[in-house]
This record gives C-alpha cells, structure tokens and sequence, in this order.
C-alpha cells in the first residue's frame, strides 16, 4: 500500500496536493522551503531527524544515522530553522545517493549544492551556506515529531517536493488527499483543454468549480 501511494504522488504536482491539503484541512504547505535545484523532484515517507544546539562540553554529531535510513525514503531534518549551522553536505549526499533514498528536506540549511545538482540528488530546504555544523549542534532524536516549515511531520507521513516547494500528507490521510489532488488534477487539465479549443476561461472554469476546488465545502457545490 505504502508504494501504491508513491506511484500516485509522483504523478501529481505539490500545487496540486496543496489544494487537497487544502480540501481536507491539513496545513501541510512548509512555508519557505524550496529546492537546491528547480529539476528536483522527490517524493518518500519521512523519516525524521532532529538536531538541537551542541553543548560546550559536548561534541557535535552530524550524519551518523545514515547508514540506517531505508531505501526511498526521504530525510527529514528539524534544525529549528538555523541558518548559521548547516546539517547536511557532499559526504551525505553521496552516501544518501548510493543508498537510493528518495530525496532531504531540511528545516534549516546545507552546503555542497554543486555535488547534489551533479548527482541529482533532491535536496529541499531554507537556504545554503558553507559553515559546518559539526562541534555546534548535535543529534537529539531519530523517528521522532518534528517541524519543517512550520508543518508538523512524523515518521512515515508522506513527503513531497518539486519546483514549488514541499507538501506533507499525513500517513493517516493519504488515501483522502491524494483522492482530492487526483481530481483537482483532473479538472484543471479539462479547464487547460477548453481553453486550448477557444472556450473563454471564464466558462471553462465555472464548468469545473475551479474557484472550489481547495475548499472545505467543494462536495457541497
């Protein structure tokens, strides 16, 4: 069931989705977090990783968890949203790439864009800059809840990024919002053909709803 939902998210843009997170009530739009490169394209179940700020007495630990994250999953990493400090590089990327996990999003920043644009590898979050995280944050908790984006994000919701940003479905609502997001799919690509073959795209989307689509109260229209 878990890959069944994969195959229908791939097929389907997180504007998309957005509207039937929408539809459905969720907030799970994470608000300025793009990615590294406009070609990337993920989508996995979290698995998740949170970081708090190292102690002065303590050494910092960055990565470690990797070699336990399974294939075409997508990491998710809660940094409170730093961007002095980063959580991810070239090291984890090449070793994420080889273990064919789906893709990283990151409630904060990386470094190393150029080896993750070379190898394709998707990685989402609020910025890159060069500063090491190692010896300033370390590992506070794996499979935990975490926050990306002002989302809330547990083990094993769904994860999706493209050129627009990163949606999270929760695992529990899976079947309800990718329904949605298939059907708004669907409309707005007859509203597209209508107005291909000269219909004013006023009526073109009366005829769909199109101004209901993300709403609560759609069924009702």
């Amino acid at each position: 069931m878990a890959n069944q939902f994969i195959d229908r998210a791939k097929k389907l843009d997180c504007a998309a989705i957005s509207d039937a997170l929408d539809r459905s009530g969720i907030p799970g739009q994470c608000y300025k977090i793009s990615a590294c490169d406009p070609n990337f394209r993920m989508v996995g179940h979290a698995y998740t990783v949170l970081y708090r700020p190292a102690n002065f007495d303590e050494d910092g630990n960055v990565g470690e968890y990797i070699d336990d994250v399974p294939p075409g999953s997508v990491i998710a990493i809660d940094n409170r949203g730093r961007d002095d400090v980063t959580t991810w590089g070239n090291i984890l990327t090449e070793m994420a790439h080889q273990r064919k996990v789906a893709g990283t999003v990151i409630d904060g920043i990386n470094r190393d864009v150029s080896l993750c644009r070379q190898l394709n590898y998707p990685i989402f979050s609020s910025g890159y800059w060069m500063r090491t995280g190692k010896g300033r944050i370390q590992l506070a908790g794996l499979q935990v809840p975490i926050q990306i984006g002002g989302v809330n994000v547990m083990p094993g919701d769904l994860i999706c990024g493209d050129p627009d940003g990163v949606v999270v479905v929760p695992s529990q609502m899976q079947e309800q919002v990718l329904t949605y997001a298939e059907e708004i799919t669907a409309r707005e690509n007859i509203v597209r053909k209508n107005i291909r073959e000269g219909m004013r795209m006023d009526e073109a989307r009366k005829l769909q709803n199109y101004h209901f689509l993300q709403s609560k109260d759609f069924d009702k229209k």
